[in-house]
């Protein structure tokens, strides 16, 4: 019965113009032809038992891995090898042959089902062929960016490193005129606030001038009005009509208590009233005859703002300012070029790939626009997330490490650190890298809560490629 499944097969040689007939059990592969040879007993390849070989592909299962019934499905875990010529050759599980369902797409797993199979392996062949040719053709175009990437990241590094060395000696001189400056501006400063201190103490002391003068005239008015008979003095009783000095507020004012006022006299010429008497009454002396208007506080602030400098101090002041600004500048301008230092400081420092090939996508973004949010990719930077809706943006990782396998380090960018999630870990960003003619921000998903991963192509994540043979030929 075995003799029935023996199948006839043509192999096309390679660069031949010839075939070769080969005959095997069906379901058996080129490969593991060796295996079945009908002049000796069948041993199944896990070795469990040995059996006549008129066995093979009788339609009962003898040996326990299946080996024995490659070309029918008396066993559960057999396999049946598709030839598929033009194609790819598979195995699929014993069981789908004779199912009435093409599996293979040369159709032989199904040679005694009824169910004619057309063979579609030329026209899959065909697919295949172009589909490796275009990936190839990315494959190639992409490693001839990723050399021109390489060549301008070599270039580029090497006039930041130039760059960097100016910067330096830039900020080393300008570190110097910050201590220069400073030096000259402590120097005219001193000068400046000695001339200054003396226009404020003579100010401070004109105001105060000013303040006694106005007191004593107001002193000698209320003299004037305490006086009535007009004799040159103030006695006790022209100051009892003024029950506002009531020291002990009993709504009087006795004679006692005036004469305390008084000095401990019956009257006081203008001279002791202004020595003695007003500096103790004037703060509750009420007038008869009213007093001006106090000036406003405005009015006030303008009395009392000082005078501007005389010419020799605001020279002084001219210098000094003009020194202060000229340090205060450089001070600022050792500040950015402190910055600009730090930066391309940091960016050569970033492990930018083997050869540099990732450093292009520094200080660059990409989007990707969804139908709910706007992905944005920042490389070396931060990934994020926002709302077209509106809404504030989310972050879903800052720049980490490169995170791929061992053999392939930079296929993979970790972001992390990014918002918290509600009761959850905070937001991270695996950004698959895959090889590209363009770079692009293809999809973003979210396999895991708070765990986004990002797929981008980029020339620089392209291997050099190797030659692909697309050549119609098959193992049989």
């Amino acid at each position: 019965r075995s003799s029935d499944l023996l199948v006839p097969t043509l192999f096309s040689a390679l660069g031949t113009g010839f075939g070769v007939e080969v005959t095997r059990p069906r379901g058996v592969s080129l490969s593991n032809r060796h295996f079945y040879d009908e002049s000796k007993p069948f041993t199944c390849l896990d070795g469990s038992s040995t059996i006549p070989f008129d066995r093979v592909n009788d339609d009962y299962c003898d040996c326990s891995d299946g080996s024995d019934e490659p070309g029918t499905p008396a066993c559960p875990n057999g396999r049946f090898h598709c030839t598929n010529a033009g194609y790819r050759p598979v195995y699929i599980p014993s069981s789908r042959v004779n199912d009435g369902i093409c599996d293979c797409c040369d159709g032989t797993d199904e040679y005694n089902s009824g169910f004619v199979c057309e063979n579609s392996c030329k026209e899959k062949g065909r697919k295949a062929r172009e589909t490796l040719q275009q990936l190839a053709e990315v494959s190639r175009e992409g490693f001839r960016l990723k050399q021109d990437l390489i060549e301008a990241a070599k270039k580029g590094r090497e006039e930041k490193q130039v760059e960097l060395s100016e910067l330096q000696q830039k900020k080393a001189s300008l570190e110097e005129q910050v201590e220069l400056l400073k030096a000259k501006k402590e120097e005219v400063e001193k000068p400046e606030q000695e001339a200054k201190s003396i226009h404020q103490r003579a100010w401070e002391e004109l105001k105060e001038a000013q303040k006694v003068e106005r007191d004593r005239v107001r002193g000698t008015e209320a003299f004037a009005e305490l006086d009535d008979d007009e004799d040159g003095m103030v006695s006790v009783a022209e100051l009892q009509s003024h029950l506002e000095l009531d020291g002990d507020g009993d709504g009087t004012l006795a004679e006692d208590e005036v004469q305390a006022l008084l000095g401990g006299s019956d009257q006081v010429d203008i001279v002791g009233f202004q020595e003695k008497v007003w500096p103790a009454i004037k703060d509750k002396y009420k007038s008869e005859v009213p007093y001006p208007k106090e000036p406003s506080e405005k009015v006030e602030d303008e009395q009392d703002k000082m005078p501007p400098y005389d010419e020799a101090t605001q020279a002084l002041v001219d210098e000094a300012q003009k020194a202060r600004d000229q340090y205060d500048e450089a001070v600022r301008s050792l500040k950015e070029m402190e910055d600009s230092v730090r930066n391309l400081e940091k960016e050569i420092s970033f492990d930018f790939g083997p050869h540099g090939e990732f450093s292009y996508l520094y200080d660059q973004c990409y989007e990707l626009s969804t139908n709910e949010y706007v992905y944005r990719l920042c490389p070396f930077n931060r990934v994020s997330q926002k709302p077209k809706n509106g809404g504030s943006e989310t972050n879903l990782g800052t720049w980490g490490f490169w995170a791929g396998p061992e053999e392939d380090r930079f296929s993979i960018m970790k972001y992390e650190h990014g918002t918290g999630c509600w009761q959850g870990p905070s937001r991270s960003t695996n950004v698959k890298l895959s090889c590209g003619k363009e770079t692009v921000v293809t999809s973003t998903t979210e396999p895991s809560r708070c765990e986004y991963l990002m797929e981008f192509f980029t020339p620089a994540a392209c291997h050099e490629p190797m030659e692909v043979d697309i050549s119609e030929h098959d193992e049989l």
